[in-house]
This record gives C-alpha cells, structure tokens and sequence, in this order.
C-alpha cells in the first residue's frame, strides 16, 4: 500500500510502499476512503510532543471501510464505513476510565502517534475505538469531524450555557462548532490573525455576529471563549474580554507558552481550563448533533502525493475549513 511515512522530526513526510497491515483479535482492517490533517499532525512532525513512535503513518480523523477482521463477533461489518479518532486505546480500569474520563487516561494510545494512522490507503483499528458515520456525510465531509469537531465539541461544551463565546483561531475546528453554536441560538465572535480578511469574512457567513483580529476589541463583553490557535499568548487576551464569571477553554493539545499576566485578569471568579484529548461518549454525541444540524466541513482536498504541500498550506494559514486527503478520486 502507499503511505505517507514520518522517519524523522522536523523532515517532510515520505511517499513509500509499505506491507499492508494485519488486524490483531478485537481489530479489523479499513481501507481508508479520506484522512483530515489536522495542527495536532503538524505539533508531531515538528517534534512539539515528545515520544511518538517512528517510523510512524500520521494522521487522525479517519473515515474507512471496513475490508476484514480478525474474528467474527465484530461490532461492524465488512463494507461498513466507519470514524477513527484520535483515541485509540485506554486501559480501561484506571480512576479515570471508571469515572468517564478515558481522555486522561495515563496508558492512552493515539492514532497517528503511537499507533499508524490514516494517511495510507489501508490501516487498523481497535473495534471498540472506532464510530459508526451518519449516511449523510460523505468520507471527505465526515473526516474533520473526527478530531476538529469531536475536540471543538468537548471545548464548546465547557462554556456551558454561555450566550456570547469568542472563537480565538478560526479554523477546521471553529468553522465546525460555530455551527453548533448557531444552531442553538447563541453568538459567536470570531478572532483571526492580524489582517486575515478572508477568515474573517469565512467566519461572518458562517454566522459569527461579529468577526476581527485578535489584537481587536470586540464590541462587547462575552461570556466566554476558546482558544483553537496554539499561542499562549492569547489567555490573557481572552481574559481581557470575558465577564466576571466566564471561563476560557484552551482546546488545543499543545501551546506555546503562556506570558505572565496580571491577577486582576483572573479575578472575579474567571476561570482557565484546558481540555485534553476526547471520550467515546463526545464522538457519539457531537456526530448525532452533527447530523442533526446538519453541519457542514468546509474542505480543502489533496491527494496522497500532495501531503507535504498540504501541511504546508496549513502550517501558513491558507485554508479556511479543513484540510482533507481524499482517496477515493
């Protein structure tokens, strides 16, 4: 099979032919029909998380068909298009996975970090670690909803019932939950990068009240915010703009480092909360939300070969919406 191999940090990805893998019992094999790239790829091949597997097939949201597996008392079937995430094993009996919070588990594994992911033509999953698809979405629509949505969803669930929420970084993931938001009546105010008219007109017909650089003053107070983009300096900008009371979530899984602020940003009962990785429950929640609205991926088609281009565009800020590799051309 053809893949697109990572065998060293910091290097472009290699085009190579590779032996096709075998599923282990409680595994099935699936011929990979789309893999959306996402920033957490680009954090592992710039080596900013430490202790990935090399060489090592990167790539996490995973749309496939099932093609075989390794015993007969799968949850799937053969020929049934299914979602792979970023989660792919937990241990299962630790306090947090008794307690719905496999995301923290210590002896988690991820796809496309400890274990080959999507970008190749075949792969392997975990049959417990993997979501049926709505009919609705085709493979490259449903492929950044598979980590851009399901950890935007985690983070938009943190705001609670906040009615005004400030989207700093307006890519794959806010351009996914902005819907949501949308969709339940509540107002978002998208923050780009200096001078990125284009992504701040995306945001506006998306359904952002109001849309600006992040170096803006938005025209009110907000309930809340998330931070996508992975700048630390952006926590206590946020702060700046969020009532007494409010929470800013940081949602990515990496972040520069966070500058020293004054304690008069935190005050008033402010909070600061990180979100780390997804549960199985935030995928079956966010893909029947998804469905429902419906929302629509905004997305940016490369084929294999094209991979390090596609990394690139995304490294640099060309893409609004989600950068996705379509296989099945």
């Amino acid at each position: 099979m053809r893949t697109a191999l990572l065998k060293k940090i910091g290097q472009p990805l290699e085009i190579v032919e590779v032996s096709r893998p075998v599923p282990n019992a409680g595994e099935f094999l699936v011929k990979v029909l789309a893999c959306g790239i996402c920033r957490t790829d680009l954090h592992i091949i710039d080596g900013d998380l430490p202790e990935s597997k090399l060489p090592l097939i990167p790539g996490h949201q995973i749309v496939g068909e099932v093609v075989s597996r390794a015993n007969d008392n799968s949850l799937f079937a053969i020929g049934q298009k299914v979602g792979i995430p970023w989660l792919s094993q937990t241990c299962g009996v630790c306090r947090y996975c008794l307690n719905d919070q496999e995301n923290l588990c210590d002896a988690a594994e991820f796809t496309g970090y400890h274990r080959n992911g999507g970008f190749s033509e075949y792969c392997t999953v975990d049959e417990q670690f993997c979501f049926p698809l709505p009919d609705q979405f085709s493979a490259v629509q449903a492929a950044p909803l598979l980590c851009a949505g399901l950890i935007g969803y985690r983070s938009y669930r943190m705001v609670g019932n906040a009615e005004s929420i400030g989207f700093f970084g307006f890519g794959a993931a806010a351009h996914l939950l902005v819907q949501v938001a949308v969709y339940e009546n509540r107002d978002v105010y998208a923050f780009t990068r200096e001078g990125d008219v284009a992504g701040q007109e995306f945001a506006r017909q998306l359904g952002a009240k109001w849309a600006g650089s992040s170096n803006q003053t938005p025209p009110q107070m907000l309930d809340a915010a998330i931070i996508f983009a992975p700048v630390g300096s952006l926590v206590p900008t946020a702060l700046r703009v969020v009532h007494k009371g409010g929470a800013v979530v940081c949602a990515g899984i990496h972040m520069s480092e966070i500058p020293a602020f004054p304690y008069e940003l935190l005050w008033g009962e402010r909070k600061v909360v990180s979100v780390a990785n997804l549960t199985r429950r935030d995928g079956e929640e966010f893909l029947e939300i998804a469905a429902a609205i419906p929302v629509r991926s905004e997305v940016h088609l490369y084929e294999l070969e094209q991979i390090n281009a596609a990394i690139d565009d995304l490294r640099k800020g060309r893409i609004n919406g989600s950068a996705v590799i379509n296989f099945n051309q």
